[in-house]
């Protein structure tokens, strides 16, 4: 390696010219030596806010002791991370997905600013993971990505159990011990939450988007493994580096595809949607909801973790790891094995090495869950432009539904009036002004379907939303209604009684009123004035696209 080649600022470290800079980084105690090595920076989202992240300053470390081994100099920096377990059902949760944007842009700005050489990003929990991806894409110069891991379930228990108690508490099904001994033993310690829910699915696409290292989205936190592994991902960076592997030599069109494949197998979050469509507008790559189904008609869903199952991501890391998923849909031709990853190497060079080892967890190709995948995408006069839904996490009743339509303009409205006992089966609750510019923010309305699902009506109610769900949600939530109500979708003039069909199969939704009904309502009825917002959110709703989009900054 040429340790004083030419930086991307046209200076070396070794010039004349390059004096005060050397001077401003002898201040920090960095030598002559550590100057003429590779700056490889560790792009880190630690806090002491995220139990995701509280660890990661160990990550970081081991990271370093990685680089250090290798031949580089690393130099640690911080981005945000918000928790959305925390923020959930407050004012915070409209700045979970708008702090998706904030990270891409900081990560931009510290690494352009100080002409890093390589990357190393370190995320966890929801919106980082998409964030850094963003940046890496953005800023496409050699990167890996090694995550926090997920945290451990305990006899099945997972922070998803919680939300749930709550609404069986409210029911009347469980005491507020029983709810406190949830509370007590759902979140063992650090990690990202044990489901397939955004976060860890974020961090398992980033292995099949070629991006992580194998086991970056299933070995638990706490596992010694994961230390292993953030030194060997330190060290590969500079084989990267060496090798000049750039983050546009790797993902483009076929990878994204993988990951939409990867996604239908495993079950994801349907917020990985709104990220993968986020990271397509970086790449310049066309992706739309009909692409959704266009992969989930081809691809079974293998995998149910929680919350559409019993399995979290121990089982699937014991089980052999996304990699043995990608393997299972490698043998019959559904992965593009030309697409290429950190490790220098193809995928057909690679998923052989990874059997599927459990196939109770991993089912094979001849016994899926499902022949489709795990996410649709729904249109109809309800949804122009589309809705999404995780259809795994659907019971098999609800899939063809025809209910009754309850309105509330606030997700607050809809949850006070699911603990006040006035949800009964056969409604279909409808929450909107809740979309990326009407909310502001698009939040997660887990409270809602968590209260739902708590009550035992998951199986008789269904809930659609122009905001988002928790990869945590199951039952028949159907979100990203697009275009929003703030934007004058069709969402915007449902009324109380309406007759709203939900057909899952066919990957429709429809308001049952006539054309003309729906043409005399937009005349009839005002779109609601713009929440007032300040700061950073004031710019966010002045510039956010539509869900179908991404909800990224146009």
């Amino acid at each position: 390696m040429n340790k004083n080649r030419l930086r991307k600022d046209g200076l070396k470290l070794g010039d004349i010219s390059s004096s005060p800079k050397r001077a401003l980084m002898k201040a920090m105690g960095y030598d002559d030596e550590q100057m003429k090595r590779p700056l490889i920076g560790v792009v880190n989202s630690f806090n002491e806010i995220v139990p995701g992240h509280i660890h990661l300053k160990t990550i970081a470390a081991a990271v370093k002791e990685g680089i250090l081994m290798a031949g580089g100099t690393p130099m640690e920096f911080n981005t945000i991370g918000v928790c959305d377990g925390l923020a959930m059902g407050h004012e915070g949760m409209k700045y979970s997905l708008p702090s998706r944007e904030l990270i891409a842009d900081t990560t931009e700005c510290m690494v352009r600013a100080h002409a890093l050489d390589a990357l190393v990003f370190i995320p966890n929990c929801d919106k980082v993971v998409p964030g850094m991806l963003m940046a890496a894409a953005r800023l496409n110069i050699p990167s890996i990505f090694i995550s926090g891991g997920p945290m451990l379930s305990i006899d099945g228990t997972d922070l998803n159990t919680v939300f749930e108690g709550v609404g069986a508490f409210h029911a009347g099904s469980m005491s507020e011990k029983e709810l406190y001994q949830l509370e007590e033993n759902a979140c063992p310690g650090c990690g990202s939450c044990s489901g397939m829910f955004t976060a860890n699915s974020m961090n398992c696409l980033s292995e099949v988007l070629g991006m992580a290292l194998p086991g970056n989205g299933t070995v638990p936190a706490v596992y010694a493994k994961r230390i292993r592994m953030a030194k060997l991902a330190g060290r590969k960076i500079m084989e990267v580096l060496e090798k000049d592997i750039r983050p546009s030599d790797i993902l483009n069109e076929k990878s994204l595809r993988n990951a939409l494949t990867v996604d239908m197998a495993l079950g994801c979050s349907t917020n990985s949607v709104l990220h993968l469509f986020a990271l397509a507008n970086e790449l310049g790559v066309d992706i739309d909801l009909n692409t959704i189904n266009e992969v989930s008609e081809v691809t079974p869903n293998l995998c149910k973790l929680a919350p559409a199952g019993c399995h979290h991501m121990q089982d699937l890391e014991r089980a052999g790891g996304v990699y043995a998923v990608m393997n299972v849909l490698h043998e019959k031709g559904l992965i593009d094995g030309s697409a290429i990853s950190v490790l220098g190497m193809t995928f057909d060079e690679i998923l052989p090495s990874f059997p599927n080892r459990d196939e109770s967890v991993i089912r094979p190709m001849d016994n899926p869950y499902s022949k489709s995948g795990g996410l649709a995408a729904l249109f109809g006069n309800l949804a122009p432009n589309g809705a999404v839904v995780k259809r795994s996490a659907v019971k098999e009743s609800m899939l063809n539904f025809v209910g009754r339509a309850r309105v509330f303009d606030s997700e607050e409205e809809a949850v006070a009036a699911i603990y006040g006992g006035k949800i009964e089966g056969g409604d279909v609750v409808v929450i909107r002004y809740e979309g990326p510019a009407g909310g502001p923010g698009m939040r997660e309305m887990l409270s809602p379907t968590s209260a739902i699902a708590g009550m035992k009506l998951d199986d008789q109610v269904a809930l659609i939303t122009d905001g988002r769900f928790s990869g945590a949600t199951r039952g028949a939530a159907i979100g990203h209604i697009s275009p929003e109500a703030q934007s004058s979708g069709p969402i915007a003039y449902v009324m109380e009684n309406d007759k709203i069909e939900i057909d899952i199969p066919n990957n429709k939704l429809e308001l049952l009123i006539s054309d003309e009904e729906l043409e005399n309502r937009k005349k009839e009825i005002h779109i609601r004035e713009q929440r007032e917002v300040t700061g950073f959110m004031k710019r966010y709703v002045k510039h956010v696209s539509s869900a179908d989009k991404g909800a990224v900054l146009e």
